[in-house]
């Protein structure tokens, strides 16, 4: 396979009221074409952030560390995500060879402009197409992606549309600019689970037809374990464990990831009591020293996990796990 994306040591700090606070801390990953990459962790462990640093979407306030490094590897060559300043540079990434499909697709949809005049307007500025072929694409992708009278839905307002005729309709604009990379920030998360599982299998389908990455943004192991091949544990900004989905959901190395694990629901015993990760994910505010999950890790090492950031193990090839117990049973420390 061919490497689409490098991310280095990503640190991403915010400015705020009450201080500097730390959201995203040393975070390191790559990415294949033609791979989907599930992102998973609680509410507050920095998916989100760390998928918009990829389009440079957050905020002012937003502080990247020095030795930051984001790298997109295009057929014409690769660019510098972190050089780039301008709107107009920045237009490579936002919404041209990355796109992004947000929870609420009523955050992509501006309430009093059509569908399809939004749709028109995104193609007008990645691509070189005339009004025509625009309006003609973007009602084929409405089609392609499920929405039944796809003509007349491109006339149609936000409102007027399901919750999943919605998220449908923001997979068909962000896929209509063919982008390289599509970042899917909870996209089942608003749906019943029979459209959920449609939007699944369409967007499993669009990655066998186009070719492209996916970032899979969920809490849910079981999206993930549906659609990914690869997964990244994510837990207060740094990751945690990462390797191949089969691998990770069944011999999860980091306490963490078995604690995610073991909080789902058991549909062959019902009877069995869920067991939910004990305390809750601190503040960026107040993060704790070595090891971030350290405050809630039933087998941490006295001392040493308090003490020191644990660094990556190979647990086997492509499997790793950031943890002193692991490292310390495989000898490594």
């Amino acid at each position: 396979m061919t490497r689409l994306l490098d991310v280095e040591n990503l640190t991403l700090q915010f400015d705020t009221d009450e201080g500097r606070i730390t959201a995203v801390d040393g975070v390191s990953f790559s990415l294949e074409q033609g791979e989907v990459l599930g992102l998973v962790g609680e509410s507050g462990s920095g998916k989100s952030v760390t998928a918009k640093s990829l389009m440079k979407l957050n905020p002012g306030n937003a502080i990247y560390g020095p030795q930051t490094r984001i790298a997109l590897h295009l057929d014409d060559g690769s660019v510098d995500i972190m050089s780039l300043r301008t709107s107009s540079e920045l237009q490579l990434v936002r919404g041209g060879a990355i796109s992004m499909i947000f929870q609420e697709p009523m955050a992509s949809f501006a309430p009093a402009i059509t569908i399809g005049k939004q749709m028109v307007e995104q193609l007008l500025i990645h691509t070189d197409m005339s009004k025509k072929q625009a309006r003609e694409l973007s009602i084929e992708m409405l089609a392609r992606v499920g929405i039944s009278d796809a003509s007349r839905r491109f006339d149609q307002y936000a409102f007027e549309l399901s919750g999943g005729m919605r998220q449908r309709a923001m997979i068909a604009m962000a896929l209509s600019t063919r982008p390289r990379l599509l970042i899917a920030d909870e996209p089942t998360t608003a749906l019943d689970v029979t459209i959920q599982a449609q939007v699944i299998e369409l967007m499993k389908d669009l990655v066998a037809e186009f070719g492209m990455a996916i970032i899979f943004i969920t809490h849910d192991l079981g999206v993930i374990a549906q659609t990914a091949d690869t997964v990244a544990v994510m837990y207060l900004g740094r990751l945690v464990e990462r390797g191949p989905v089969r691998e990770v959901l069944r011999s999860p190395g980091h306490p963490y990831t078995r604690g995610l694990l073991e909080a789902l629901p058991d549909l062959e015993d019902l009877d069995r009591p869920l067991t939910p990760v004990p305390g809750d994910i601190p503040s960026p505010l107040e993060r704790p020293s070595g090891c971030v999950f350290h405050t809630r890790c039933q087998v941490a090492i006295e001392g040493l996990c308090r003490r020191e950031v644990p660094q990556f193990v190979d647990l086997d090839e492509h499997h790793r796990a950031a943890c002193h117990l692991v490292a310390r049973e495989r000898g490594a420390a």
